[in-house]
């Protein structure tokens, strides 16, 4: 599967999380959260309970 089909796996809905300052926003269909910027702090998204997001919380002390 290439990294693109499988940005696509995460289905509808969620929530976006950004790594500086935690603030979460709800998931835009269509838009991938690292399209996001944060509406706090300006950082880029990442999806929640995604791998991107797993590693984040593994490197900041976080279960994944």
């Amino acid at each position: 599967m290439s990294p693109k089909e499988k940005s696509h796996t995460m289905g509808q809905g969620g929530s976006c999380i950004c790594p500086k300052c935690e603030t979460r926003i709800d998931h835009r269909n269509g838009v991938r959260c690292q399209d996001e910027r944060c509406p706090s702090c300006g950082a880029k998204m990442l999806r929640e309970g995604s791998e991107h997001h797993a590693l984040w919380k593994r490197k900041h002390g976080g279960q994944a």
